[in-house]
C-alpha cells in the first residue's frame, strides 16, 4: 500500500511541475508583444475582430500554439503548424493537425500542389464542398441546388474535386470530404480571408 501511495505522490509532484512549466510558458508568451513571431506584417490580435488570431483564447495566451511550436522546432529550420477540431452538422467530429519544417516547405516543389489549389479556385466547387460538409452529400440532392449549375456542370465539378482529393466517393452517388482534408480545407479558407 505504501508503494502505491508513494507512486501517487510522485505522479502528483510530476504533474504539479508540468503545470508550473506550462503556466510559466504561458506567462512568457504574454510578455511577448503581439507579432513577436517575427513575421512581416503581423497585425496585433484584436478582441472579437476579423484580425483576432486567438480564436477565443483568454488574453495573454494569444500565441500559445506558436510559443509551443517555437519550443519544439529547430531554431534554424522553423516550423509551420495547423490544427483544428471540427464538429460537423452531420454529427461527426474531426480533430487533426499537421506540422512541417519551414525550410522543407520553402525548398519543396510548389508546382506539385498547383492542381489541388486550383481545384478550390472556383466558386461552384467551394459551394459544393460547403454543401457536402453540411451533410448534403448525395448527387440527387446536389442536383436540386441551383447554385451548383446543371447536372453536367455538377458532375464536372465533382470529378475535379475527387481527382484532386477534396472529395471522395462514399458509394452509390454519395460524396464526402475525406477526414484528412477537412481541417486543411478550412485552414485554406481561413488563410484566404486575411
Amino acid at each position: 500500500m505504501e508503494n502505491r501511495e508513494e507512486r501517487i505522490d510522485e505522479r502528483l509532484a510530476e504533474l504539479e511541475e508540468r503545470v508550473r512549466r506550462l503556466e510559466r510558458d504561458a506567462e512568457r508568451g504574454a510578455d511577448e508583444p503581439d507579432g513577436a513571431s517575427g513575421s512581416a506584417g503581423a497585425e496585433p490580435a484584436a478582441e472579437d475582430g476579423p484580425g483576432d488570431r486567438s480564436g477565443g483564447v483568454p488574453d495573454g495566451e494569444v500565441f500559445w500554439a506558436l510559443n509551443r511550436l517555437k519550443a519544439m522546432a529547430a531554431p534554424d529550420r522553423g516550423a509551420v503548424l495547423f490544427t483544428g477540431q471540427v464538429p460537423l452538422p452531420t454529427g461527426e467530429n474531426y480533430e487533426w493537425q499537421m506540422a512541417a519544417e519551414a525550410t522543407e516547405l520553402l525548398q519543396s516543389d510548389w508546382t506539385e500542389v498547383a492542381s489541388s489549389i486550383e481545384a478550390l479556385g472556383h466558386p461552384v466547387r467551394l459551394t459544393l464542398l460547403q454543401r457536402v460538409l453540411s451533410g448534403v452529400g448525395d448527387t440527387a440532392a446536389l442536383k436540386e441546388d441551383p447554385e451548383l449549375g446543371t447536372t453536367g456542370q455538377l458532375y464536372h465539378h465533382l470529378r475535379r474535386l475527387t481527382a484532386d482529393g477534396w472529395l471522395r466517393s462514399a458509394g452509390r452517388g454519395r460524396y464526402r470530404v475525406p477526414p484528412e482534408r477537412i481541417v486543411p480545407l478550412l485552414t485554406v479558407l481561413m488563410a484566404a480571408r486575411r
